[in-house]
């Protein structure tokens, strides 16, 4: 079924019933719509783009902060048989040029927060874009572009004639980009029907849950895990904000039953409740059954030390990528807490391989690169062939991470192949050092990179975030890692915030291009 016809089924069983709120905590606002009001808003907006013009197979950007208004507006492009362009947030104007280019782009919806950065492209845009839809407040409505608010509550909302199969093209992501250039991939109806299916599959939603929703929804990863609560006709919730006393309020005033966590926010809970800020004693959390996390590796100490606190909930994590539709390829099961560190095996309807360089399987406990295959590997990436033939392999996916599988098929995630150190010869995992030293008590967060070395070629370098109230030197992580065979042992700690993209990926280019050169003194 097209996820905009479980949209229409959803108003029609519970259009009466709360689909989505909006939580602003820093302003103290709260916004809701029903199922009836979303789904009508979806055809308000396919009715506005249809009016100027749009048709089957144009592309429309989507450049918006989360907010009440995304999803409505997402369904509405694709009920017009258009390609929804989501674009990341943190993307300046030279980069949102960039992907409007590649997707030449006939219509653009974008929020307050971009007008700058669209100002400064708009004299190049003009010549492909036809509409600008704001979706900010009137008042701040720039010149030559059309209101939301008026679409939203006022226009058209006759359902679409447009006709739609499971095989046609329905969203173009662009990748985070933090390997290089963003690349563009094209999924489909029939890949985002079934990443409904693998979510539900995994975390069994149900028509009573209230999943939490905090990551950036122009991610496939946000709103994918959404999509199990979407197929089952539940509520959700969109916060607006990370702190985690605001987290904690909104699972308790909402009654959230699941959440989706990145890495840093589970750990700023933690510590939240460990240093006295946080007293748990003051919400309402015995509805809470799920946390899960994704989009990056999941140190176990974190896990080990979340159940302490919280021993009732239920546990997961998903791995998978935008070429995949999102998470779900690989999970780690609800049931296999007892293995947590792993990524876990393969998801519902899923493949997985483990490939050496000629890309042969490779027998259990052997690292090589990971590769899928199901229902939702992307088609291609748009307008790269050559990429595309490098990645889809007899319809395998190869992801670019480096995992084993153990004896018991479960999969344990090395490293990215690009961030992969080699040092004397010796290929060194970041993934593994970091891990173990997140199991330090002073240690909030780390990321381990490559630094050039004359001699060995490359150097490991850890750049440390201690966690607030303690103290940590140098002289006592040099000590700590004496447990860490000799070559992986860093050879130069570095004090620093650790930076994180908005799903939670560390930048490793923006480190080694900060620390480049920074290799003096080294320890041994």
């Amino acid at each position: 079924m097209l996820i905009t016809d479980i949209l229409e089924k959803n108003a029609r069983l519970y259009g009466k019933e709360i689909a989505l709120i909006e939580r602003e905590p820093a302003k103290n606002l709260r916004r809701q719509i029903t199922w009836a009001e979303f789904d009508a808003q979806a055809d308000r907006v396919a009715q506005a783009l249809i009016a100027t013009g749009i048709q089957k197979g144009d592309k429309v950007v989507q450049l918006m902060m989360n907010c009440l208004e995304w999803l409505p507006v997402y369904f509405g492009i694709l009920r017009t048989g258009a390609w929804a362009v989501p674009l990341n947030f943190r993307f300046q104007a030279k980069d949102i040029l960039y992907c409007a280019e590649i997707s030449e782009a006939k219509a653009v919806f974008f929020g307050p927060e971009f007008i700058d950065r669209i100002e400064k492209i708009r004299y190049k845009l003009d010549a492909m874009v036809k509409t600008y839809i704001f979706t900010g407040p009137e008042h701040l409505k720039p010149e030559g572009t059309q209101g939301i608010d008026k679409i939203l509550w006022s226009g058209c909302c006759e359902k679409p004639c447009v006709p739609l199969d499971l095989s046609d093209e329905a969203a173009l992501y662009f990748t985070s980009g933090t390997t290089g250039k963003p690349k563009a991939v094209l999924l489909s109806h029939r890949n985002l029907e079934f990443s409904c299916k693998v979510e539900n599959h995994h975390h069994n939603q149900t028509h009573e849950d209230n999943f939490l929703c905090i990551p950036p929804l122009y991610h496939t990863g946000a709103k994918m895990h959404w999509f199990g609560n979407f197929i089952a006709g539940a509520k959700s919730v969109i916060l607006k904000g990370v702190r985690p006393e605001w987290i904690l309020e909104t699972v308790s005033q909402e009654r959230v039953t699941i959440v989706w966590l990145l890495v840093p926010w589970a750990h700023d809970i933690l510590i939240a409740v460990e240093n006295g800020e946080i007293n748990l004693k003051n919400y309402r959390l015995d509805q809470w059954r799920l946390m899960h996390i994704g989009a990056q590796p999941v140190p176990p100490a974190l896990i080990k030390k979340w159940k302490q606190v919280f021993p009732h909930h239920q546990y997961d994590t998903n791995y998978g990528l935008t070429e995949a539709t999102g998470p779900g390829c690989v999970h780690l099961g609800l049931s296999n807490t007892d293995k947590v560190g792993a990524i876990g095996i393969p998801g519902f309807n899923w493949q997985c391989r483990i490939l050496d360089s000629r890309l042969k399987p490779l027998s259990n406990g052997d690292p090589g690169e990971l590769a899928v295959r199901g229902p939702g590997v992307m088609k291609e990436y748009y307008k790269n062939p050559d990429a595309t033939a490098a990645s889809i392999v007899d319809g395998w996916l190869l992801t670019g991470d480096i995992a084993r599988m153990d004896s018991n098929g479960f999969l344990w995630l090395v490293d990215r192949k690009k961030d992969v150190i080699i040092t004397g010869g010796e290929n060194i995992f970041p993934v593994e050092i970091e891990s173990f030293f997140m199991d330090h008590e002073c240690i909030q967060d780390i990321a381990v990179i490559g630094l050039p070395d004359e001699r060995l070629g490359e150097i490991v370098a850890a750049i440390i975030k201690v966690k607030p109230c303690k103290e940590l030197t140098e002289q006592e992580l040099i000590r700590f890692s004496e447990k860490l065979p000799r070559y992986q042992r860093p050879r130069k700690f570095f004090f620093d915030d650790v930076p994180r993209n908005p799903t939670g990926k560390i930048e490793k280019p923006k480190l080694r291009k900060k620390y480049a050169g920074r290799t003096e003194s080294l320890q041994i």
